[in-house]
């Protein structure tokens, strides 16, 4: 995860270059004659957040800070269409001319490189940069490397030796700008993989390394410009951008996108109001939303987004390598307090296993609740069940064990961390809790040498599906042990667990109604084992300011900012 090296300001190359062909000058917008004409159109879009999201290397940052803000500066073959409500979990052509139809009973996808698009740096698009990018996704370690792109052919190679990544199964054809992918297994949601950050096309020299505070040139309307981690992170437009298709990639409104950092959340809510800034990416705090609701409505968007807030507990460590501590955990969690906790049963509700209500494969069984079990579960959740989860743990033999809880430190979290570290206490555990950094959080649970027992954990759906939630999570592939990238971060690997995974990925015979049954089979088998205990599921709260117009909240990226009115 990025750290700030003594404080200096980091800029790009392609920023530097941009400055060395006169293309643009500091503190000035870009060209926009090819934009739309727009009394919308200028002015600066300020963004806070108490701290800095990590890496800027769009192929690594796996943190919902950037990543939706990278859906205004990067670009893949594909991407989800940006659009409001339902409409925006589409995938739709980017750089690419039109979505193929897949070949050969699925394994093979050929698509046509658009032509005249240009980097940030003046340089073209090529093919030649395509198939360098999805070597890359390899090479750097790149967190969804298996999940996503592990059915390539070659990519078994690549992930047993990244430095010697071919990724045999990207073919190029320069001259009629043709890239085509051969895939070992089928993939029904292999668009979706294709259309996620991870995937974006990135020059073929860019570094086979994590950039870190380093931008890359990009080919969406704003290109990242100047970055100090502790500071600010700014954007400006690119000014060889042209609209290609809006429904992939519109021309941005504001001429400026600053992100200010280091304003604590509760701070933050304040400036909002006032409109100071005008989108906060931290959770709203408890004590704030009465206020929102009362005083600032105009100001104030409650969006169902497939989200949740869940417990991972490291199977390899002490008290958790034990079956019966962790359902314990699950059994004790009180789902309703957790739901307080962040704001309230108007926007989040009980969570019971790994797939929210607004997946279609979802389910309202409960596992661990009262008279419940994941062999003979409730319709709901009905409460906890405190003398069942007491017992459960003296059957473990980890009664007195010490037990540390990692959170973040938002307001939000570090209600949630609090309440956890008091309910271990309760079940007869040495708990306390430890608070690290927003931007820290999440990437030292997923490293195995920090040893991380139990944490307090958020996920957002990178696209609406059930295998972003049960199998990015828990899949085998996404285990890397020694690394801040291993999302799975309990160590779960069930071979039957994901047996029904990949069928439900790849049998592209399957009804929908026949993928649903597997991914809620799956779903109950992996709560058999606990190696998560699923608290809520939430809703997205955006504060913004007075000013701010044209809010276009996606499914997939949700504020998008390049479309946002401020002037």
């Amino acid at each position: 995860m990025l750290a700030s090296k003594s404080g200096k300001l980091f800029r790009s190359a392609c920023f530097c270059v941009l400055l060395a062909a006169g293309t643009t000058k500091a503190g000035m917008a870009a060209d926009v004659s090819d934009a739309p004409s727009s009394p919308h159109m200028g002015g600066t879009l300020r963004l806070v957040a108490a701290s800095s999201g990590g890496t800027l290397d769009p192929q690594i940052n796996y943190s919902g800070k950037y990543i939706n803000l990278f859906a205004n500066v990067y670009d893949g073959l594909t991407t989800f269409r940006k659009a409001d409500g339902l409409a925006g979990a589409d995938v739709v052509p980017d750089l690419a001319e039109e979505l193929p139809h897949p070949e050969d009973g699925g394994l093979t996808y050929t698509f046509r490189l658009r032509e005249g698009i240009t980097f940030s740096n003046g340089q073209p698009v090529t093919t030649a940069d395509v198939v360098a990018s999805f070597r890359r996704i390899f090479r750097v370690g790149s967190p969804t490397a298996g999940a996503f792109y592990g059915a390539i052919k070659g990519a078994d190679a690549c992930l047993r030796s990244p430095t010697d990544c071919k990724l045999e199964g990207v073919i190029e054809n320069p001259a009629t700008r043709s890239i085509t992918f051969h895939l070992t297994t089928p993939d029904t949601e292999f668009l979706h993989k294709l259309a996620f950050t991870h995937a974006v096309i990135l020059p073929a020299n860019a570094p086979d390394h994590d950039t870190g505070n380093v931008p890359l040139p990009s080919t969406g309307p704003y290109q990242l410009t100047a970055y100090d981690p502790n500071r600010f992170l700014k954007l400006e437009r690119n000014p060889y951008f042209k609209e290609w298709n809006a429904q992939a990639q519109p021309f941005g409104y504001p001429d400026r996108i600053d992100y200010t950092f280091g304003i604590p959340d509760e701070a933050a809510v304040t400036a909002v109001e006032n409109g100071q800034y005008d989108w906060m990416a931290d959770p709203i705090p408890l004590d704030r939303l009465g206020e929102l609701g009362s005083r600032f409505t105009g100001q104030t968007h409650v969006l169902r987004h497939p989200a949740m807030y869940f417990l991972p507990m490291n199977m390899r460590e002490a008290p958790f390598s034990s079956l019966k501590a962790r359902q314990a955990v699950n059994y004790a969690l009180n789902r309703k307090a957790m739901a307080i906790l962040y704001g309230g049963p108007g926007i989040a509700r009980p969570l019971c296993g790994m797939l929210p209500s607004t997946l279609s494969a979802s389910s309202t069984q409960c596992f661990y609740t009262k008279d419940a079990s994941p062999e003979s579960p409730a319709p709901m959740w009905r409460g906890t069940d405190m003398e069942k989860a007491r017992n459960l743990v003296r059957e473990s033999g980890t009664y007195g064990q010490k037990v540390t809880v990692i959170a973040a430190n938002t307001s939000v979290d570090l209600a949630m961390g609090a309440w956890v570290r008091d309910m271990l206490q309760n079940l007869g555990y040495r708990a306390n809790l430890r608070p690290l950094s927003s931007a820290l959080a999440f990437s030292y649970m997923q490293n195995s040498d920090n040893h991380v027992q139990i944490g307090v954990a958020s996920w957002s759906a990178d696209y609406p599906s059930a295998s972003n939630f049960l199998d990015a999570l828990l899949g085998c592939e996404n285990i890397h042990p020694s690394s801040d990238s291993s999302i799975n971060i309990p160590g779960f690997c069930n071979r039957d667990v994901q047996s029904l995974m990949d069928k439900a990925k790849t049998d592209v015979s399957l009804s929908a109604q026949a993928q649903n049954a597997l991914w809620q089979e799956a779903d109950r088998r992996v709560m058999e084992q606990a190696p998560v205990a699923p608290a809520i599921e939430k809703d997205a709260v955006i504060l913004t300011s007075p000013r701010l117009k044209n809010l276009l909240f996606t499914t997939v990226n949700q504020l998008l900012f390049s479309q946002a009115w401020v002037q």
